[in-house]
């Protein structure tokens, strides 16, 4: 990586994680129900924060997907590239938006996040985003998928007991 990559990639990352993140389309959510949902209780409003770590909020998951879009935005010529596991093929994508209505936890210190992409030639794609931390300052994204192509979903999630698992779609 060149050295004005690596600089990019450092002040995109400080940006991001400051909080300096665009306002996106302030669109309507085209996802009513499909995602799983965070129970109210895991998600106060404000979690105490101590000197070293700070715990995993709403906010913060927010900041965390955007700064790994961010950064793999850079590190790829201006594309996110995402796997689509039905055609095998690298997806060359633009973010849209991402919902930050639809950041959940999944117990397990696991979160998920949805974000709409879009590809140079118009085609929109929803994918689900994964990730595994104790804190703020250790989460790694995990997973990545291919949630819809074309408004078309490709799964749907199921709460049984507490625990969502995704239960896929006939095509």
């Amino acid at each position: 990586m060149s050295k004005i990559n690596s600089v990019i990639l450092t002040v995109a990352f400080g940006l991001v994680v400051l909080g300096f993140v665009s306002k996106q389309d302030q669109e309507k959510s085209e996802h009513p129900t499909e995602h799983p949902q965070a129970q109210e209780q895991e998600h106060p409003t404000e979690h105490p924060i101590s000197l070293s770590t700070q715990v995993v909020t709403k906010e913060n998951l927010a900041r965390a997907i955007h700064c790994h879009i961010a950064i793999e935005t850079i590190k790829n010529d201006g594309f996110y590239l995402a796997i689509d596991d039905r055609s095998g093929d690298t997806l060359k994508l633009n973010l849209k938006k991402v919902h930050d209505d639809k950041l959940a936890t999944l117990g397990d210190q696991t979160y998920f996040a949805c974000a709409d992409f879009v590809t140079p030639d118009g085609k929109v794609y929803d994918l689900d985003f994964f990730m595994v931390g104790a804190s703020i300052n250790d989460l790694k994204q995990t997973e990545v998928t291919v949630h819809k192509e074309e408004g078309v979903e490709r799964y749907t999630w199921l709460e049984v007991e507490g625990v969502w698992s995704k239960v896929e779609v006939d095509e």
